[in-house]
């Protein structure tokens, strides 16, 4: 998940365009992360020492790992490290830059410092960040500083993240949306969560967006080809949120806290709750806006 934050800043920034990102991120299926990649990444080579190298590759037979043993800018401890985790999406994306040549791994490296910089992280957020931790990655990306129900919140878009990338698509990003005033969807699911006790809270949850991408979502989650939004593909779009809502209540009751769900409604040309907290996640074929918020 993180490779597509990366991917999206390296657009932003300038250092790649859109047809070049898009590339970059089909490859990463088949790309292998090097460890030339991985060792600057870690911070146990330089790029120049990486170079070097490679150039002594092109003099003898051994592997990367070997020489850089050799030449004493690894250990054999970093070395069994770095082989363990050859596979972070982030690098992948990384190494397919590379070895497109749209970047050079001296770009890529500063590229990821600077990325580090700007979002103010930690060393421990970016470790957890890189190495796919999803709900780090939620809470120090999307920004809900200011929500009185930022734990709340922050966990529910987190597992949504989650439960995207299990049943829908891999290529998540999730980025939170500034609204003006009030907010329509072309399409909108919603179902209300209650909370049992005797203060009874309400928290109504949803998922909005446009027909064509409605349509395909649809057609994902019920692994059958639709073309229209008839009663089936509202049907499948409906489950899907219920299957989420359902595992995020079993989370809560886990935490101590009992909640029950409401039957899904879906509208079309709906207008969305004012005050509500609005995450879009854009996916490789289009984009959903995830709608949470409190109902007094």
């Amino acid at each position: 998940m993180f490779s597509q934050y990366f991917g999206h800043y390296l657009l932003n920034k300038g250092l790649i365009n859109t047809e070049q990102l898009k590339e970059a991120l089909g490859l990463q299926a088949e790309t292998h992360a090097k460890l030339g990649v991985l060792s600057v990444n870690a911070g146990y080579m330089t790029p120049i020492q990486v170079e070097e190298v490679h150039d002594k590759q092109k003099q003898i037979d051994k592997r990367f790992g070997e020489i850089a043993i050799e030449l004493g800018f690894l250990t054999e401890e970093q070395l069994d490290q770095l082989l363990s985790g050859q596979k972070q999406n982030h690098l992948i994306l990384g190494q397919a830059l590379v070895d497109l040549g749209y970047m050079n791994i001296d770009q890529f490296s500063t590229a990821l410092n600077n990325y580090k910089k700007e979002h103010s992280l930690s060393d421990k957020q970016f470790n957890a960040i890189k190495a796919g931790d999803i709900d780090t990655l939620v809470e120090t990306i999307v920004g809900l500083e200011g929500s009185t129900d930022r734990e709340l919140f922050t966990n529910y878009l987190s597992l949504f993240a989650k439960n995207l990338i299990r049943f829908i698509d891999d290529q998540v990003r999730l980025e939170a949306k500034v609204v003006d005033g009030q907010s329509k969807a072309d399409w909108l699911v919603t179902q209300l969560i209650k909370e049992n006790g005797d203060s009874v809270q309400t928290i109504s949850t949803g998922i909005a967006c446009d027909e064509r991408t409605f349509i395909k979502f649809a057609s994902i989650y019920a692994e059958e080809t639709i073309n229209e939004i008839d009663e089936f593909a509202k049907d499948s779009v409906s489950e899907f949120l219920n299957l989420h809502n359902g595992i995020f209540l079993v989370n809560m009751s886990n935490r101590g806290v009992e909640l029950d769900m409401e039957p899904q409604k879906v509208q079309e040309n709906a207008v969305v709750p004012v005050g509500a907290i609005i995450v879009t996640a854009y996916l490789s074929f289009g984009a959903i806006d995830v709608v949470i918020c409190r109902i007094n």
